[in-house]
């Protein structure tokens, strides 16, 4: 399984800038997206499972109203990254987000690592989306009188809480609904990136209303006495008290995926050194204030241990007892997640075409539709893969692939700042990371991007213990996921990334 020495030294193959810039050049996509539109797929693709899902989940089980404080550890992991995002994609306006930096960084080894990584982020999180389209558009269809059979929107696998952990129930049953939604977003995405983002766009106007409208409501019915204590006691383990705020904080992390999907539109931005930065960091910090300002309503009107529900907003809008207000709240969760399952979805089949035409992946990835001039067969894979992982996966189980996964993907970014800051100092930088660095040994350590690592390992690592105390206590289903999606990732390379490599065959001609 292991490579010769000879191949062990293409790990560490780099892209130069130059071939970066050139391939930005001749991608074939079409530029169309401008600042506004790279802000509103930021936001469409970070509202949504998050604060309709998640939010109620990580209050319910961990951390109660000091939710508020999991969302600032969660933010400001996120800003440092967000931050160190800016700085690439200024320099490298190119698409492929972290894998594209890395390759150039740090080398083809490190390159697929991250594009892995970001294929569990961007697919995985997708499949969480689409979960949680399926509980509100499920609770939205009875509303009118719809009832879709338990068979049909719920998923092969399901957990259920015991005294030791979790334990898993699989039975014959498929989430037909939150599949359906992801079939239909890749047939969108398969007509066109400017099509897809002026529907994109619409969305965010209608969900960010709502969520509007349920702050003005909801804040009238706040009991104050539903926030404290704060910080409920610890009841062992990462159940409330500051253990909990972490664990909350590593469960919302899943929360704000979404913003980095900014950077992988740098091929079809018309301006990406000016407009990728501010899609993704202006994206970010709206959306942490708008997630701030719907938890504190959410709590305060519901008390947290209520909220471990699929759909905690409509829970709260009833309890504010306004029956038009909990059909308009359902009607944006469920138009407001399509959004966040599109902007996921480009997101992935950008890094696939990406890494495609690096010879690392098969070229079906990257093949263009000749009038849409989108990668559509690949598209469509990615798609099915997708609508299955929804039909089958827990959004619990999938929530914390993605969480750990996003992690480790956002500390590599932030280490290639710091990698590029001492090997290519002369490089141009239209946007730098603020706060300075330290110099140590001679070696440039950015304080931003340090605080992003720090606060990485801080979002990964209650993930990690919550997956060994599940294995232990008869839950391996999380462990078997991760273990399998690594192995996976291996082989892929050494059996086909490998030897179709074309930086690899280029290097290879060079020395001949």
């Amino acid at each position: 399984m292991s490579l010769p020495p000879a191949a062990t030294s293409r790990l560490r193959l780099r892209k130069t800038i130059q071939q970066i810039e050139s391939e930005s050049q001749n991608h074939g996509l079409r530029r169309t997206l401008g600042p506004i539109q790279l802000m509103m797929l930021g936001v469409g693709s970070t509202i949504g499972a998050g604060i309709y899902v998640m939010t109620g989940t990580a209050a319910a089980n961990y951390a109660g109203p000091a939710i508020l404080l999991s969302f600032l550890v969660a933010g400001m992991a996120c800003l440092f990254t967000a931050l160190s995002y800016g700085e690439l994609a200024s320099t490298m306006p190119v698409s492929g987000s972290a894998y594209s930096y890395a390759y150039v960084s740090m080398g083809e080894g490190v390159a697929w690592a991250v594009g892995w990584l970001l294929l569990l982020e961007y697919g995985v999180s997708c499949a969480g989306v689409a979960a949680g389209f399926s509980g509100y558009a499920t609770s939205l269809l009875h509303d009118l009188g719809v009832h879709v059979p338990t068979f049909l929107s719920t998923t092969l696998v399901q957990t259920l809480p015991t005294a030791h952990g979790a334990s898993l129930l699989v039975a014959p049953r498929i989430d037909l609904v939150g599949a359906l939604s992801v079939v239909v977003v890749t047939a969108l995405l398969v007509l066109g990136i400017e099509e897809s983002a002026r529907i994109n766009t619409l969305i965010v106007f209608i969900k960010v209303g709502v969520l509007m409208l349920f702050l003005f409501f909801g804040i009238r019915y706040v009991h104050p006495g539903n926030l404290l204590p704060f910080i409920p006691p610890s009841e062992g383990g990462f159940h409330f008290g500051v253990p909990g705020i972490f664990r909350a904080a590593s469960v919302i992390f899943f929360a704000y995926v979404g913003f980095e999907t900014v950077s992988t539109a740098s091929s079809e931005a018309r301006n990406p050194r000016r407009d990728v930065p501010l899609g993704i960091i202006g994206s970010l910090l709206f959306c942490t204030l708008v997630y701030m300002c719907v938890a504190t309503v959410l709590i305060g009107v519901v008390p947290f241990r209520q909220l471990g529900v699929a759909d905690p907003l409509a829970i709260a809008v009833d309890a504010i007892g306004q029956p038009w207000l909990a059909l308009l709240v359902k009607v944006g969760a469920v138009v407001g997640l399509c959004s966040v399952i599109l902007g996921l979805l480009y997101g992935q089949t950008r890094v696939f075409f990406t890494i495609a035409r690096d010879g690392l992946l098969p070229p079906i990835f990257c093949r263009l539709h000749p009038t849409f001039r989108t990668p559509w067969v690949g598209t469509m894979v990615l798609g099915a893969l997708v609508a299955v992982a929804t039909a089958t996966l827990p959004i619990d189980i999938i929530s914390d692939l993605v969480s750990l996964g996003t992690a480790a993907a956002f500390g590599i970014v932030c280490f290639t700042v710091i990698w590029q800051r001492n090997a290519r100092p002369d490089l141009p930088r239209p946007f730098s990371v603020p706060l300075g660095g330290i110099r140590i040994a001679g070696v440039w350590i950015g304080v931003a991007p340090a605080l992003g690592i720090l606060f990485c390992l801080i979002m990964a690592g209650p993930l990690f213990v919550d997956m060994i105390r599940a294995l232990f206590n008869g839950n391996p289903l999380p462990m078997i996921l991760l273990g399998t999606y690594v192995v996976l990732g291996i082989l892929s390379y050494v059996f086909y990334g490998h030897s179709h490599s074309r930086l690899g065959r280029e290097d290879s001609t060079a020395i001949v």
